[in-house]
């Protein structure tokens, strides 16, 4: 009897470490995988679909929900509030009453400002926004805007972003720089354009201007 209770003892252990170390990077069971497993992503881990689901009908399950989509409303660290106007007519004439959010920004962003400018939009407005970038010289890219005339110095910073968010494929061929360039990227370069163009004298008399301009059109 003694004998056969050592046999079921070594035949029991033996069973334990096969089933427990068969795959040093898949362990056995988990009494609690949710104390286990991370709820967090792991963009390169596998998850296990004995352990978790994507499937939103299956919570409350005995598997663990996953939602790789982050929560709605929620903003990445750093990143600026988000911009809620739609890509139309509409949302473009709202867009004037946009304020930048960037007050003022250092010289270390001013010259970061200067180095996005000349990598995402120079080469259409050219280095100084006068439209004299390579490919508005080539000829084979039309109706590309020179930022330093009055019509663009009495642009309200919140029209300039939204034609950077949404770009302005209606009246030219520039696309959205939305996918290059975070929120605030778009408002440091509107912020450097501002120092391309000419002073405050100036920009009374382009409102005027740029008004009749709009009425006539």
């Amino acid at each position: 009897m003694k004998r056969l209770t050592y046999i079921t003892a070594i035949l029991v252990t033996v069973m334990i470490v096969i089933t427990s170390c068969d795959n040093k990077r898949k362990p056995g069971k988990i009494y609690m995988p949710d104390m286990t497993y991370s709820r967090a992503y792991e963009s390169y881990a596998a998850h296990d679909s004995d352990v978790f689901t994507l499937d939103a009908s299956k919570k409350g399950s005995s598997l663990i929900y996953f939602d790789s989509k982050p929560v709605a409303g929620t903003i990445k660290r750093g990143e600026l509030f988000p911009y809620t106007l739609p890509d139309d007519s509409n949302g473009y004439k709202m867009s004037a009453t946009i304020q930048n959010p960037l007050d003022t920004i250092s010289a270390k962003d001013m010259a970061e400002a200067g180095r996005l400018f000349n990598i995402n939009c120079a080469i259409c407005h050219g280095e100084k926004g006068t439209a004299t970038g390579p490919l508005a010289i080539s000829g084979k890219v039309g109706a590309i805007a020179n930022l330093t005339l009055p019509l663009y110095v009495a642009m309200a910073d919140g029209t300039m972003f939204h034609s950077i968010t949404y770009g302005r494929k209606n009246v030219g061929m520039m696309g959205s720089y939305a996918s290059q360039l975070s929120r605030k990227q778009r408002w440091m370069i509107i912020k450097y354009i501002r120092t391309l163009q000419p002073k405050a004298t100036t920009t009374a008399v382009a409102v005027t201007s740029d008004s009749a301009t709009v009425k006539k059109g």
